[in-house]
């Protein structure tokens, strides 16, 4: 049985959950890895955006352990607003609000605000190789392979380096 690791908080984006429901087919290895999962109002609004017909939308609305904000971000400043997707912006601003010191985002311009913002960063295959390094029954070459056929880039670099850090080269 894998290991549990619940003491930190992390507020995740919309690419990551997505990325996260075509690698497993569902959201649940979130909450065994996190003590709390929080999604901004922004973020599921995006996710929801396109109803049922769209990709994830299933598997976010069947997971439990996530803490979605009832409410937008109260105020999101220009630095944010003028530079990244809402999204990006309102996972930044409600970490910093609500002092989450973790954010899950996967693309780069998000990734370089948040680490300007001193936040620490993750993000999907990041949280992929975690749950592999504690134990859980996670293939990341098999989870590699369902993002990328549902469409979710991923550069090579990338990939090779976590397929190395996960030992399955």
């Amino acid at each position: 049985m894998p290991k549990m690791h619940n003491e930190k908080e992390i507020v995740m984006n919309t690419g990551p959950i997505i990325a996260l429901a075509a690698a497993l087919n569902d959201l649940h290895l979130l909450d065994s890895l996190y003590g709390t999962v929080h999604v901004p109002y922004e973020v599921a609004v995006e996710i929801r955006a396109k109803g049922a017909a769209t990709f994830a939308v299933e598997q976010f609305d069947a997971a439990h352990g996530l803490m979605i904000a009832e409410a937008p971000v109260a105020t999101i400043p220009p630095l944010l607003r003028n530079n990244l997707d809402l999204g990006e912006a309102s996972v930044i601003q409600y970490a910093l609000d609500h002092e989450i010191p973790t954010v899950c985002i996967d693309e780069i311009a998000g990734r370089r605000v948040a680490r300007l913002c001193d936040l620490k960063l993750t993000g999907s295959l990041g949280i992929l190789l975690r749950a592999k390094r504690e134990g859980y029954p996670v293939v990341l070459k098999t989870a590699i392979g369902r993002m990328t056929r549902h469409g979710i880039w991923l550069s090579e670099r990338l990939v090779a380096s976590v397929l190395k850090q996960a030992g399955e080269v």
